[in-house]
């Protein structure tokens, strides 16, 4: 059986480090990586309204993925 991957999105919380939330699960590592590539996963470099919005609610973000196991 192939392993699967979930995209987690990291908050950086200032000094308190950061907090954690699951994005999607049961994902291929391509399909993973497609994610995590996509410039609108990231408030450094997002475009869209949602992705701004997010930002001004959050602070600064991002979106990675982890082999669930």
């Amino acid at each position: 059986m192939a392993d699967t991957y979930r995209i987690v999105r990291h908050y950086f919380n200032g000094g308190s480090g950061s907090t954690i939330r699951t994005i999607d699960t049961g994902l291929s590592l391509e399909q993973a990586q497609a994610h995590c590539q996509d410039p609108e996963t990231s408030s450094s470099t997002c475009t869209t309204a949602a992705g701004k919005r997010c930002t001004r609610q959050h602070g600064a973000w991002f979106d990675g993925y982890t082999r669930e196991r």
